[in-house]
């Protein structure tokens, strides 16, 4: 069986890296790992995670998502070119109210997340059309579904690139193409501490007295006790990923996280939309003991959703 070329983007911490090291410990030797990053010189962790992989069924490239001319040499410098499975990784966050956010810190945000992926794809989409096969996997978000308190331009850039997926899917079942979003609800990495961090150094002076103590005493109060509760390894988003490119039909929308998907099926339950909104206002202000409360019965049940999972299609 021919190797499968996978290009990895955003390797050189968390997800991205325990993606390219998982993929490439393949028993089988299935694929042949290209994983990237911006900066080569913050590819230590990833040299020593890769171990034996590396040179074997492991490279490290050189790839800035929001420089065209990087992706384009990252890509010719690929044998024919050939990528037959992309996963589009490479993100960064940002939180707190709009107010105390610059619109450059904003676009910095669409350029990477979205604009990122939308390149990769103007430069690999063609070959694959071409060979009339391929696999293109993006790292989303639950929040590409459903938006998160102080996490609007966040949530924005992931409904950007769940709205383009969806869009493009179509066109490329003309060309037998796969497209996956992978839709993790928190993940404890280095990138989710950096966005907390960055958060706690928010600069609330523009901020009314409301928004502000909403934003300190509710949400990044709350930051913490969120990701202990429903919280996932980078291991564990890797493992579900591995799991979607070696299926023989993969599914559009994957969520990792089966204690999440209850507070995401909320948005389909209602039209309007009216439901969600409701539900979470009432659980943050409203309710609040009763929110702390059921944090603390999920982490009891935080056992189920490492169980393994099952890529059928739920029954109607």
């Amino acid at each position: 069986m021919d190797q499968k070329t996978v290009l990895i983007t955003g390797c050189s911490s968390g997800i991205g890296l325990s993606l390219a090291v998982h993929i490439a410990n393949d028993e089988k030797k299935r694929f042949m790992v290209y994983a990237t990053m911006r900066n080569l010189s913050k590819g230590e962790a990833l040299v020593e995670a890769a171990g034996r992989t590396l040179g074997k069924t492991l490279e490290i490239k050189q790839m800035d998502v929001c420089d065209e001319n990087s992706i384009k040499a990252c890509v010719d410098s690929i044998p024919e070119r050939r990528i037959d499975i992309l996963i589009s990784n490479a993100g960064v966050g940002l939180i707190g109210p709009i107010e105390c956010q610059s619109i450059e810190e904003m676009k910095a945000v669409m350029d990477t997340n979205f604009f990122g992926m939308v390149r990769l794809l103007k430069e690999i989409l063609p070959d694959m059309k071409k060979r009339k096969s391929g696999h293109i996997v993006v790292i989303s978000s639950v929040m590409g579904i459903q938006g998160i308190l102080f996490n609007d331009i966040y949530a924005a850039s992931k409904f950007a690139v769940e709205g383009f997926c969806e869009s493009l899917a179509v066109q490329a079942l003309r060309f037998n193409l796969n497209i996956t979003l992978i839709e993790p609800g928190p993940v404890v990495t280095e990138f989710e501490r950096k966005v907390f961090e960055e958060g706690l150094k928010t600069d609330l002076s523009k901020a009314d007295k409301v928004t502000a103590d909403m934003f300190t005493n509710i949400y990044l109060k709350n930051y913490k006790q969120i990701f202990d509760t429903f919280g996932q390894t980078a291991e564990d988003i890797a493992e579900h990923t591995f799991k979607i490119i070696t299926v023989e039909s993969p599914p559009f929308r994957h969520q990792t996280n089966s204690l999440y998907t209850p507070m995401t099926t909320l948005k389909y339950a209602d039209p309007n939309g009216d439901l969600p909104i409701d539900i979470f206002y009432k659980m943050v202000f409203e309710h609040d003991k009763v929110f702390n409360a059921s944090l603390n019965f999920l982490k009891l049940l935080r056992w189920r959703s490492r169980k393994s999972f099952t890529l059928d299609k739920p029954k109607a």
